[in-house]
């Protein structure tokens, strides 16, 4: 039978059953590491976008704090949307399964972030023009509101036992790489002249993404549904209202959910309003996208080393460890920022995001997954993983408002980050451990169960 870190699964009976499974796992990795790199290339090259670009294109001229204010209310609207996309595709997701689910996701947000590469600016459409950026940017959340949750629930599905972490992880290394590869692409925009850059430069990244689609849409058509999925719906042993049957019978582990996934906000303040308030204090953005680059990259190897901890130790003590640690490094981070100490922005930058928040950000895909019945857990999983992530697409706009343009101000920007990790650390403590339990019985009873 296999065996991995003392744990015993008893539907392996042969080494050859071992074997398909272990091939069925990597597979369902490597599509959950594309998706997640093309969701989140798209997502971020908007973030860096509305912090560079679009205050000066999308918004009539005039103060320039107003106008970086408003194009971050457009990159926080994206977060409006996604509960709704994890409501309408969790439910999809639970009912017809999660393959067809995940092309669904995929194909929309490639779609709407090419087109934002085509869109008119104020000055040639008006108010149209910013209009249509937040139509676009709300597709964009509708997808991502149900990406992550959807293949961290299939890739856990068919991890192996005492894998159960260490294969969902390659979404948050996608993740990641969409990072890199986003500050990448921005990086040659950035060096353009200014004249350049506005007019067609920008467009050039969001064109892009149609590259990682491609690839990203064949590997996802050729996956197969888990099998524990396909019991179910062999058995009729769906749940009709997966959402509504979801909080009747798992209302503790969607809050638990709700609550840990407020570790997200350290990532997205980094990466928005921390681009933003490097430049304002004298830093160049080309310097900020490299901090960005060298700290991914790192993330990219050590979210799967903290995942192969989680399945050793259990998830508790690398998840409590890295909100702690994330939540206290982030003053550091913004000091070094304020003081334009080049070398210690990059060295807190990545024991940030590839050390502290890579052992939360890497478990949690497993974790939130784990807490939940097979039945409801795409639904559960995406929209309990939308509450801390909505607040974290408006805590950009939060900062800019709270720091007012004051370079020395930067305290309320860390103690955002701060009071989410405790948010995060309540919701971690309350939860719980699951690495040892077996696949069958995660999560509660839901009705009906056969």
């Amino acid at each position: 039978m296999a065996e991995f870190s003392g744990i015993v699964d008893p539907d392996v009976k042969t080494p050859e059953e071992q074997a398909r499974r272990l091939r069925r796992a990597k597979k369902a990795a490597l599509a959950a590491f594309l998706g997640g790199a093309l969701e989140y290339y798209d997502f971020f090259v908007y973030a860096t976008a509305a912090s560079l670009v679009f205050s000066k294109i999308f918004f009539p001229s005039g103060n320039p704090t107003i106008a970086l204010i408003s194009s971050f209310a457009t990159f926080g609207v994206a977060y409006v949307a996604r509960p709704f996309g994890a409501l309408f595709f969790g439910h999809l997701g639970d009912r017809i399964g999660r393959k067809n689910t995940l092309v669904l996701t995929l194909v929309l947000m490639g779609a709407s972030t090419f087109l934002i590469g085509v869109l008119p600016d104020f000055h040639a459409a008006g108010y149209i023009a910013p209009i249509l950026l937040v139509v676009l940017r709300l597709m964009q959340g509708l997808s991502a509101g149900a990406e992550t949750a959807g293949a961290s629930a299939l890739t856990m599905e068919e991890s192996p036992v005492g894998r159960r972490a260490f294969f969902p992880s390659f979404s948050m290394s996608g993740i990641s790489t969409g990072i890199v590869l986003a500050s990448l692409v921005f990086l040659p925009v950035a060096s353009m002249s200014e004249a350049d850059r506005l007019l067609w430069g920008w467009r050039i990244p969001f064109w892009s993404s149609i590259v990682v689609l491609v690839v990203a849409y064949l590997v996802r058509r050729s996956l197969e549904e888990p099998e524990i999925f396909e019991e179910k719906a062999e058995h009729n042993d769906l749940v009709k209202l997966p959402v509504a049957e979801m909080f009747r019978t798992h209302t503790p582990q969607f809050l638990q959910v709700a609550l840990m996934s407020f570790e997200t906000v350290t990532n997205t303040f980094m990466q928005s309003f921390g681009l933003a308030y490097a430049v304002s204090v004298g830093v160049p953005a080309s310097t900020m996208l490299w901090v960005s680059v060298v700290g991914n990259v790192v993330a990219i190897g050590t979210q799967p080393l903290a995942a192969y901890l989680a399945d050793k130790f259990g998830r508790k003590p690398l998840f409590i460890s890295g909100v702690l640690g994330s939540g206290a490094l982030i003053f550091v981070y913004f000091s070094s920022i304020s003081t334009q100490n080049i070398p210690l922005i990059f060295l807190t930058s990545t024991l940030i995001t590839a050390g502290t928040y890579a052992m939360s950000n890497a478990i949690y895909p497993a974790w939130f997954a784990e807490l939940f019945n097979v039945r409801v857990r795409y639904s559960g999983m995406a929209i309990g993983l939308q509450i801390g992530i909505l607040c974290a697409g408006f805590t950009p706009l939060l900062g800019t408002a709270l720091v007012g343009g004051i370079p020395a101000n930067w305290g309320p920007a860390a103690w955002i980050v701060a009071g989410s990790s405790v948010l995060a650390l309540i919701g971690a403590l309350w939860g719980r451990e699951t690495f040892r339990t077996p696949i069958h019985e995660l999560g509660n009873k839901v009705r009906g169960s056969k």
